[in-house]
């Protein structure tokens, strides 16, 4: 195809402007990290420059073009497989032959663009120039100008174009399409098109049906981010929640609401998305039922982590050795657990578990410091932090003492297995009381003495009958138990009443 001169002058112009403006962006000199930088590493300089150059706080000049070249170095090194054919061959693209060079060599040029928050795309359309607001995706135009072991695209021939790149993929850049789709001109590759990005793997897509099944009232706190796809920012805010949740593994999970196909969920909820994304916690601070709390601070990882550690739950009582019931004689529907720690307040652990194993334990704990407290004595522990367990039929028993904790979810995991281990002992002491107490029960079924059957009971042929009263239900049931004992002692022809 001959490219008529006009057209031709203003292609070289635009180039040169490209040529001006793509100076080598180093997405890990973008975030300042070092080149075997780990994925926290990463993430941390990600979410510190975010936060400087975000354009909602920084007004500076530049500071929005700062801000689309963080979001984009952090779009290649978060993706192992962009990082990758980025270290490969200088672009995250990775299409050797046609970006400049071999691995490390930089005889290209790569220039990065985003579409993050604060950023804006352009787009034509039939109607002309239209503006579109980005969603924290990214757009990458990369081109060779035969640098050091690089080689020339094709054109639309398949020969090799004389600027020594695809055409396409410059306004593919511009026109989120190829020339040929805009203009009915050329073709070959869009490599440079938007792509839509995926949410990290770590942040579950939750519809109506997960909230319902393994959500609501199940115990566990939620870090929810509802979103529609549209909106700026979802990057960013997925970003920090993914922090958070590494930061708060075991306690809390994670999820976001898509609430552009699940529209009518959000809005009964309550959490449909206005002009930006929005973080809520699914918490059962209040009450034994969860509800959604908003996060409306600053967006910064450790502020959303103090957010969601005070919407834990407090299911476990928080006692004074003191004035606790210490004793074996007291028997509870459930058993009974008690940590003993030199905390202040209730340890995030302990509200997790008291959470997940609500109503199925009775949740305490104290604040004791040394072990020769004649109270901590007597329960038979020697070292911090302890928990020590009840029963259902009050027995004692120490589970665990000096508890060394490698990391929250870890501790987690142990002690929900210790409880389970309780749990199930109990069940045994259960279900062996229960047949005790059927036994009981036919032992103790004494008569009932009334003037009809007076004669029968106590008559001539009764040696002796002994006959006790009662005024309740209640001292009929320890009259029995006391009568059913004088019984076993004495001779079973003695008749044994009640009056």
């Amino acid at each position: 195809m001959k490219i008529r001169s006009p057209f031709s002058f203003a292609l070289l112009s635009m180039l040169l402007i490209f040529y001006t403006e793509a100076k080598t962006i180093d997405p890990y000199k973008v975030l300042g990290v070092d080149k075997n930088a780990s994925q926290r590493e990463i993430q941390k300089a990600f979410h510190k420059l975010s936060l400087q150059y975000h354009p909602d706080k920084n007004k500076s000049k530049g500071a929005q073009e700062k801000f689309a070249e963080i979001n984009n170095a952090y779009d290649i090194l978060s993706d192992e497989q962009k990082r990758k054919k980025y270290d490969m061959y200088g672009d995250e693209k990775g299409a050797p032959g046609f970006d400049a060079g071999h691995p490390g060599d930089h005889g290209g040029y790569t220039y990065f663009t985003s579409g993050g928050p604060g950023q804006s795309g352009f787009t034509s359309g039939p109607g002309g120039w239209q503006h579109m607001g980005g969603q924290g995706s990214s757009q990458a135009f990369s081109f060779s100008f035969g640098g050091p072991g690089g080689s020339r695209s094709s054109d639309s021939r398949g020969g090799p174009s004389s600027f020594g790149f695809d055409l396409d993929d410059i306004f593919s850049g511009f026109f989120r399409g190829s020339m040929k789709d805009q203009f009915g001109g050329f073709s070959g590759s869009s490599r440079s098109q938007y792509q839509s990005r995926s949410s990290p793997k770590s942040v579950r897509a939750i519809n109506s049906e997960v909230f319902r099944k393994e959500i609501t009232d199940q115990g566990m706190t939620w870090l929810l981010l509802s979103y529609t796809p549209s909106l700026q920012g979802k990057q960013y805010y997925e970003s920090v929640i993914e922090e958070v949740a590494s930061l708060l593994q075991g306690a809390i999970k994670v999820g976001s609401i898509n609430c552009e196909t699940e529209s009518s969920f959000c809005k009964d909820l309550g959490m449909h998305p206005g002009r930006a994304p929005r973080l809520f916690v699914y918490s059962y601070k209040g009450s034994e039922k969860g509800s959604l709390e908003e996060y409306k601070a600053d967006l910064i990882a450790k502020n959303v982590k103090t957010f969601c550690q005070d919407h834990l739950p407090r299911f476990s009582k928080r006692i004074s050795l003191n004035h606790f019931d210490l004793s074996s004689s007291k028997v509870e529907k459930y058993p009974r657990v008690i940590l003993l720690s030199t905390k202040k307040d209730t340890p995030v652990i302990w509200r997790v578990l008291s959470s997940l194993y609500h109503k199925r334990f009775i949740f305490y704990d104290a604040e004791v410091h040394d072990v020769s407290d004649p109270t901590v004595k007597k329960l038979g522990v020697d070292a911090f932090p302890a928990i020590i367990g009840w029963l259902s039929n009050g027995e004692k028993h120490i589970l665990k003492s000096g508890i060394s904790v490698k990391d929250l979810n870890s501790a987690i995991k142990d002690l929900s297995m210790l409880l389970d281990s309780f749990e199930k002992k109990n069940k045994k002491v259960a279900s062996s009381q229960t047949s005790k107490k059927q036994t009981d029960s036919t032992e103790r079924q004494l008569p009932l003495l009334t003037v009809s059957n007076f004669d029968a009971l106590c008559g001539d042929k009764t040696p002796v009958c002994i006959i006790g009263a009662f005024q309740s239900p209640r001292a009929r049931e320890k009259l029995e138990s006391l009568l059913s004992k004088v019984r076993r002692i004495l001779s079973p022809d003695n008749r044994f009443v009640n009056w």
